[in-house]
């Protein structure tokens, strides 16, 4: 594993790090908006007083930290999608690939890293009792002792579900300044919160007592939240557009995901940008907190 000299130095130092992922640059948005986003994104980190540490695959070699040079690299090469189980075999046989949530968190917990902002965590698909089609995410976040900043699940997924595998492993769900779990492109859904926060020193305290993963959920800032009809017509669309193509698994996010920045005509863009930037600008002033 590779970690970037300044995230080896502030870590070394207990200074602040966040982990940011890199399938949302190189899967979730287009070139070469993604890397605007990227260089944005570790702007808002080192502007609230930490270190980022975007995380990916290069070349069988985990990075923690990436150059402006690497940055580039995944942001305009086509490179595998990598969850836990891939990171053997992509290290083994050196490929490069864009890290999920479920390793970005394992990766930044192996380095160190105790805070970590994303967009939305995977869930329990729609139509899970037969597929059996729950992301890794989950998993993950249980067993991992990392703070995960993100604004809810999408709702192309069963969201009472994935709250309901949440709670069963012990994953505590923290709202940040809400009473309702978000819906990714939507501040509420019909899901309430156990636990809520109204800044990043209680986010982390919590934290801190709790000693496991944590969910920090984050709505999408009011001014960008996707009309509701436009939304409801968008999943629609898109939930049939992966019946007729038969698309499952790992494919399913990416394939809705263009759905929605296409047929929205860039709204969905615009909301999944600015909800990223959000959660790692609370990711970045809790793990702050969390040096102090």
């Amino acid at each position: 594993m590779h970690i970037a000299e300044e995230v080896g130095a502030a870590l070394a130092e207990n200074r602040p790090v966040v982990a940011l992922e890199s399938t949302i640059l190189s899967h979730g948005l287009p070139a070469p908006r993604n890397l605007t986003v990227a260089a944005r994104l570790e702007r808002v980190v080192r502007e609230a007083g930490a270190v980022p540490a975007t995380i990916a695959v290069l070349d069988g070699v985990p990075h923690i930290g990436l150059t402006t040079a690497e940055l580039e690299r995944v942001c305009s090469e086509d490179l595998l999608k990598l969850s836990l189980r891939d990171l053997g075999a992509a290290c083994a046989l050196g490929r490069s690939g864009a890290t999920t949530v479920a390793s970005t968190t394992a990766l930044a917990h192996r380095a160190g890293i105790r805070v970590f902002g994303t967009g939305g965590l995977g869930g329990v698909h729609r139509g899970a009792r037969e597929t059996w089609d729950v992301s890794a995410d989950l998993d993950v976040v249980a067993t991992t002792p990392v703070l995960v900043v993100c604004s809810g699940v999408k709702s192309i997924l069963d969201m009472g579900a994935t709250l309901e595998v949440l709670e069963t492993r012990s994953v505590p769900v923290v709202g940040y300044r809400t009473d309702r779990f978000p819906a990714f492109y939507r501040r509420e859904s019909e899901f309430g919160v156990p636990w809520r926060v109204e800044d990043a020193e209680q986010a982390a305290a919590v934290f801190a007592a709790g000693e496991r993963g944590m969910l920090l959920v984050n709505p999408v800032p009011a001014a960008f939240e996707m009309d509701s009809a436009l939304h409801d017509r968008l999943l629609a669309e898109g939930l049939q557009k992966l019946v007729d193509r038969n698309v499952r698994g790992k494919d399913v996010t990416p394939v809705l995901l263009e759905h929605f920045h296409t047929a929205s005509e860039g709204v969905s863009l615009d909301a999944n940008e600015e909800l990223v930037v959000s959660n790692v600008q609370v990711a970045a002033e809790v793990a702050v907190e969390l040096c102090r």
